[in-house]
């Protein structure tokens, strides 16, 4: 006898019963279905994952970051979001008041083109000197880390120069009293020139 014939010999007694192929066949459905029911659940999260991604950049490229900037001369943490050149600064002072600062601007490229600011240059014109005047009646001037009483430099014209440094950066402000404010990198601009 062959190792076949003894194979079958041996194995022709074992037969399975209906109700072990049925059975079978239910498991086999069964893991179908949790199967397509997770491929479902995935494509779901995954629309739902590109539709929060395609909200969030649907925000007209807004951009939103935290950053340290000078205010009134202290380094300051605020949240800055930028916007179609639009910007919106928001930051707490030392007495734990919230302030919000918001502008913007456009820029006008070498073909004439007008186009919104960008990132750069909001943050360069959010670094530029300020003139703030308190409720006390004093006048100052803030670039950075300096603070400047103004008050009492003013001319018969009422008009103030006041030169800045930070660095290598050198600003020559002149400024008239609550009539606005000029830069120049060198020299103090004409108080008839601006306002």
């Amino acid at each position: 006898m062959t190792n076949k014939e003894r194979y079958q010999k041996t194995f022709s007694a074992f037969h399975t019963s209906c109700d072990f192929s049925k059975e079978r066949e239910t498991m086999k459905q069964k893991k179908t279905i949790r199967i397509s029911r997770l491929a479902a659940v995935c494509a779901a999260l995954a629309i739902i994952l590109g539709l929060a991604t395609a909200a969030y950049a649907a925000d007209l490229g807004g951009v939103q970051r935290s950053i340290q900037i000078w205010i009134r001369g202290d380094q300051t943490d605020a949240v800055l979001e930028i916007e179609n050149g639009n910007y919106s600064l928001t930051y707490e002072d030392a007495a734990g008041n919230v302030h919000q600062k918001s502008g913007g601007g456009v820029a006008v490229g070498p073909d004439g083109r007008v186009r919104p600011a960008t990132e750069d240059e909001i943050l360069r014109e959010l670094s530029m000197p300020d003139v703030v005047y308190e409720e006390d009646g004093t006048a100052w001037v803030y670039y950075f880390d300096q603070k400047i009483e103004i008050t009492d430099r003013f001319d018969e014209q009422g008009v103030c120069y006041v030169q800045l440094k930070n660095g290598e950066d050198v600003f020559y402000m002149t400024i008239k009293d609550h009539g606005g404010y000029a830069t120049g990198k060198h020299k103090y601009p004409n108080p008839k020139s601006f306002n």
